[in-house]
C-alpha cells in the first residue's frame, strides 16, 4: 500500500463510520415504527458507531479489502435485532425495514454531495481544496459519497446476509421464499468468494457508478 491509498484508508474511517451506523439506525427505526420496539430497547436507534461496531465486519474484514488490493473499503456493522412477530403484515414489513438501509446510505450520499456543494461554492474550492484543513474535509466527503453508495448498492444483492436477500425473501412467494431462505448458511461463504474475485465488485459497480453520476449531476461538485 503506497502512501496515497493508505491516507485515503485513515480518512474513509469517518465517513464508514457513519455509513454503516446509519444504516443500522435506519433498520432499527424503520422496525420501531412498524411497532417493533426491539432495537430501540436495546439502544441501537443511534448513530454512535461504539454501538454497532462489529470486530470482524467493521475492523478486521475492511482492513483485509484495504490491504488486498480490491479497491473498496466494505465491510457491516453488527445486525439491528428485528423481530418480524411484533409486525402487523411481518413479510411487507420486513421488506420495507431491509430496505431502509440501502435508502439510507443513498440519502447520506446525497446529504453528504449537498453539504461538499455549499463548500464548493462558499468558501470556494481554491480555498477548500488549497488549504490544510479544506483538503481533508473535500476528501472525506467525497469518500464519504462512494462508501455510502456503495455500502447501499452492495446490500441490495439477494445474497444472505446482505438487505436484498431480506427483501427477497419478501418478495417470493410463501413456498419459494422458505426454499431460497435455507440457502442462507451458504451466503456467507458465497459472498466471500464473489468479493474477493471480484465478481461482486464488477456486477455492483455500473449500478454504483450510475447512482453517483445522479448525485453529481443533481449537486453538481
Amino acid at each position: 500500500m503506497d502512501a496515497a491509498s493508505f491516507r485515503n484508508l485513515i480518512l474513509s474511517i469517518i465517513p464508514f463510520l457513519l455509513a454503516i451506523s446509519v444504516h443500522e439506525a435506519a433498520h432499527g427505526y424503520a422496525a420501531y415504527r412498524k411497532g417493533d420496539y426491539t432495537a430501540k430497547m436495546m439502544g441501537r436507534l443511534t448513530l454512535n458507531p461504539i454501538r454497532h461496531l462489529d470486530p470482524l465486519g467493521s475492523v478486521l474484514f475492511p482492513l483485509l479489502l484495504a490491504f488486498s488490493g480490491t479497491g473498496i473499503i466494505f465491510g457491516w456493522a453488527k445486525p439491528v435485532p428485528v423481530n418480524s412477530f411484533n409486525f402487523k403484515d411481518p413479510r411487507k414489513d420486513m421488506v420495507i425495514v431491509s430496505f431502509a438501509g440501502p435508502l439510507s446510505n443513498f440519502l447520506l450520499a446525497a446529504a453528504m454531495a449537498l453539504v461538499l456543494r455549499i463548500l464548493l461554492w462558499f468558501p470556494g474550492p481554491e480555498i477548500l481544496m488549497g488549504s490544510q484543513i479544506g483538503q481533508p474535509i473535500y476528501k472525506i466527503l467525497v469518500l464519504g459519497i462512494q462508501i455510502s453508495i456503495f455500502l447501499g448498492v452492495f446490500n441490495l444483492f439477494p445474497i444472505h446476509p446482505l438487505d436484498g436477500s431480506h427483501i427477497l425473501e419478501g418478495l417470493l412467494p410463501p413456498e419459494q421464499s422458505k426454499a431460497y431462505s435455507r440457502l442462507s448458511r451458504y451466503g456467507p461463504i458465497f459472498l466471500i468468494v464473489l468479493l474477493f474475485t471480484g465478481v461482486l465488485t464488477a456486477i455492483a459497480y455500473p449500478v454504483y457508478r450510475f447512482i453517483f453520476r445522479i448525485i453529481v449531476g443533481i449537486f453538481g461538485f
